[in-house]
This record gives structure tokens, C-alpha cells and sequence, in this order.
């Protein structure tokens, strides 16, 4: 969205896990927009018409029952930048103005099945399933409005600009007076006289403010009744015969609002995001992917933000955020490994816990069911301090497993920086390497190292 959330930071690993975790901390479920624009008609707000097609012959179905001879098809991914975003297979475009049996045939042939690489998306994009048929309008003029959740407001706010139809953060940084930011309070509600001000001040005429005030109040009641995040309406439209339409939605809801918006959550494409971030959702984790080659497994997110800079610190760069949180159980722990192992540019891992409510001896547990299930083949630093240390460091020795140890963190992010450096190396030379720490005590021995074995 418009908003970005700036935080000052010990290094570069925090500084983009602040930006990471500014998303994740605001964990929303996002629609389809031919869901959203579904939802919108159920709140008799104004759309035109349009329906979903999962292949070209429903495509031109849907297209036979619209009104005019051209229609719009929108390929349907959770990414913004879909007009100007390519596909897989070199199309160009997720949004195309189409004419005739023809050209709806190719445009959605082109779509369905293929990934949208987007602005917004990594190098892979994400999948188009399905798309989007809709009418065509005759537009006068292109208006933004949106509804948020504004924390610095204490409550919902309204956005708006006479420049729709683009991207608004753009609008935002070349001219920021285009957007006004209405705070609306919550008891009172968005009344009449207050919504018509609002169209007024977007930039609509006097006679056309009361019918483009009635879909900010309908627009409102939706965002309210249905716990909405964000309500985006990009553009909201006057027709050139006066009426005032919203031709595309971007509809977000609360997380924690799922119990109570069955109907709503059961439209959730989980096609559409990060495989790590649903497996971890699973579980309970709290995960981030970041760019580095040393994967993190720690307790508590403050903790977590430590771990990450001192790795920086000393050289190395983490490959993830993962707070397993202060209750975790064995199996939590080996999901966590799984996920962490799951990105092949790991080449060492470090574990970090401070047993406060977390018991070291389940880490422990949930190390030895990982690296026996997965059969590990990184480096692996542990340190752990606090609850049941001394049964946790018994339990990992016992298993005979092959543990860096380490009994304090500045210690622990040199052995695991050290190890990757390794690890990288002879991957780097085409070599494999076998772990096998030396000097091995039972675990309590800092001295304990790996030493690699090429293959």
C-alpha cells in the first residue's frame, strides 16, 4: 500500500527484515479481484459487469453475455503491476482490451496455465488459474479511493486523489497534493454530509458527489462488516452518462477475523503464496525468507533480530527469520528445520535459543527427530542457555549427532559464519563435504569443530 513503515536499525539484515516483517506483522488474507468485485456487489456498490473463466471456451462465454462488443480480460494473480507485468511464455500484459472470439481465444491462452511476472513478484511470478471477463466502459474520469486501517489515526481512514487509474505511490512521491487522507471515527461512522465532502474534495462535480458519496458509504460498510484491512478502489469511475462505477477492487481482510468470516476465507489461493509461508503457517512459525546462506532457528523475534546482526557482523548473512516462539514443541522444531532446509543456498544453520518458557531439552528433541528424518548434511551451531540447558546438551550428546557447540552467541555466530564459509567454498569447487566435529565432549566442549571431508 501507500504507507511505508521506516525503522533505524543495527545493520542491513535487520533494516530488511524490518521491511519484511512491517508486511508480516500486518498478515492479511488478500481475493481475487473478480472475488472482491463479487463481494462488492453483495454491498450493492456499483460494478460492472464480469465473471471468472478457467479456459479460453468459458472466457468467450462469459464475454457473449456482456453488453458491449469489447471486453477487458484481466489475468487473475495476487500481484499489482498486471497490465504492465510479462508472462512465462513472453506475452506481454495481464490486462488486455479484447474484440471478438478471436482475440479473447489467444488472450486467455496466453494467460491460463502460464506464471505473471510482475513488479511486485520474484523472477518466477505467480500463477494464472483463472481470469477475469469484463465490460468495457465509457469513462469521463478516473478517481482513487481507499480504505484503510490507519494505526497512526486510531482507527479507519479514507484515501483518495482525482488521479486514478495509476499507481498511487507514484502519485504519492510527483504530487503528494493530489491525495487527501480523511480519518473517519469509528463510532460515528462515515455520514452523508462528511462522504460527499470527501467526493468533492476528490474532484467530483456537485451534482455527481451525492451518488459517488453513496459507494464510499456502501464501500464502508463492507470494509466494517467484513473486517477489512484495505478496501482499494483503483479506478472509481464517472461514466460519460453520469453514473459512478468501480472497475477494479483490491479487498484485504484481518487474519484474525477468519472464524468469523468463513464465507470470506474459504476463497483463500494459497497457488498464489510463498510455499515456505504456508508450510510455516502450519506450524505456528513465524518465518521470513531472506537473501543469505546461514538459516536461523531461534526463540523470540528480539532474539532472532541479535542473531541476524551479529551474523552480519562477523561476515556471514542469514538466510532467514524463524522465531519458533516461546511454547514450540519437537514437531514445531522439525517443521522449522524442514523449512530452513527446504532453500538449497543454505550452507550452515545456527541455533540460538534462550529457554525462558522455552525448554532447550525440546529443541534438543525436535534437533535429533530433524537431522535423523532429513539426514543433514550442514553444519549445525547450537547454542542453548537457560531451562533444562544441561538435560538438552545431554540428549544431543547421547545422539551421537555432530553438533558445533557454542555457549554464548558472539561465539556461536563465528563458528556458524566460519562453517558456511566452508561449506560455500567446496561448493564453489564442485566438491561435497561430509560434517564431523572434532574433539567432541559430550557437547560442553567449545572447542568442538567440524572438519570437512571433500567427496
Amino acid at each position: 500500500m501507500m504507507q511505508r513503515l521506516f525503522q533505524t536499525v543495527g545493520t542491513q539484515a535487520s533494516q530488511r527484515l524490518v521491511a519484511a516483517s512491517a508486511i508480516a506483522q500486518r498478515r492479511c488474507l488478500h481475493l481475487h479481484e473478480v472475488d472482491s468485485m463479487d463481494l462488492l456487489r453483495s454491498f450493492d456498490v456499483s460494478v460492472g459487469k464480469g465473471d471468472r473463466a478457467f479456459s479460453s471456451d468459458e472466457a468467450v462465454q462469459v464475454a457473449k453475455q456482456m453488453s458491449t462488443d469489447k471486453v477487458v480480460i484481466k489475468a487473475q494473480v495476487l500481484a499489482g503491476g498486471r497490465g504492465k507485468g510479462h508472462f512465462d511464455n513472453g506475452f506481454q500484459g495481464g490486462v488486455h482490451v479484447v474484440k471478438g472470439e478471436d482475440e479473447i481465444r489467444s488472450a486467455a491462452d496466453n494467460m491460463i496455465g502460464h506464471r505473471l511476472i510482475t513488479k511486485q513478484t520474484d523472477e518466477h511470478g505467480r500463477p494464472c488459474n483463472m481470469v477475469q471477463i469484463a465490460e468495457c466502459m465509457d469513462i469521463d474520469k478516473e478517481f482513487y479511493f481507499a480504505l484503510l486501517m490507519d494505526r497512526s489515526m486510531g482507527g479507519p481512514c479514507i484515501v483518495g486523489s482525482s488521479q486514478g487509474g495509476m499507481d498511487i505511490e507514484a502519485v504519492a512521491e510527483a504530487t503528494p497534493d493530489a491525495i487527501i487522507k480523511v480519518p473517519v471515527d469509528i463510532k460515528e461512522g462515515l455520514s452523508t454530509d462528511k462522504a460527499i465532502q470527501v467526493a468533492k474534495d476528490m474532484g467530483f462535480a456537485d451534482d455527481i458527489a451525492p451518488k459517488a458519496a453513496q459507494e464510499m458509504i456502501n464501500l464502508y460498510t463492507l470494509f466494517l462488516e467484513k473486517d477489512c484491512t484495505l478496501v482499494e478502489i483503483n479506478p472509481l469511475v464517472q461514466t460519460k452518462g453520469g453514473d459512478v462505477m468501480c472497475l477494479d477492487a483490491k479487498v484485504n481482510f484481518d487474519d484474525n477475523a477468519g472464524f468469523r468470516q468463513k464465507d470470506v476465507f474459504e476463497k483463500r489461493d494459497v497457488s498464489q503464496e510463498n510455499a515456505a509461508d504456508v508450510e510455516a503457517a502450519k506450524y505456528d512459525l513465524n518465518y521470513i525468507d531472506l537473501d543469505g546462506t546461514i538459516g536461523c532457528l531461534v526463540n523470540g523475534a528480539g532474539l532472532a533480530m541479535a542473531t541476524m546482526d551479529i551474523i552480519q557482523l562477523y561476515g556471514g548473512r542469514p538466510a532467514n527469520f524463524l522465531d519458533v516462539g516461546g511454547g514450540a514443541t519437537a514437531e514445531q522444531v522439525t517443521a522449522a528445520f524442514k523449512l530452513i532446509t527446504s532453500d538449497p543456498s543454505v550452507s550452515a544453520i545456527l541455533v540460538n535459543i534462550f529457554g525462558g518458557i522455552m525448554r532447550c531439552d525440546v529443541i534438543a528433541e525436535g534437533i535429533i527427530e530433524a537431522a535423523s528424518e532429513l539426514h543433514l548434511n550442514v553444519p549445525i551451531v547450537v547454542r542453548l542457555q537457560g531451562t533444562r540447558k544441561a538435560e538438552a546438551k545431554a540428549l544431543i550428546a547421547e545422539s551421537g549427532l555432530d553438533i558445533i557447540a557454542a555457549d554464548d552467541l558472539d561465539d556461536a555466530a563465528q563458528k556458524a559464519c566460519k562453517s558456511a564459509h566452508i561449506v560455500e567454498s567446496a561448493r564453489e569447487a564442485g566438491l561435497a563435504v561430509s560434517i564431523k566435529c572434532l574433539k567432541q565432549k559430550h557437547l560442553q566442549d567449545e572447542e568442538a569443530m567440524m572438519t570437512p571431508r571433500f567427496t
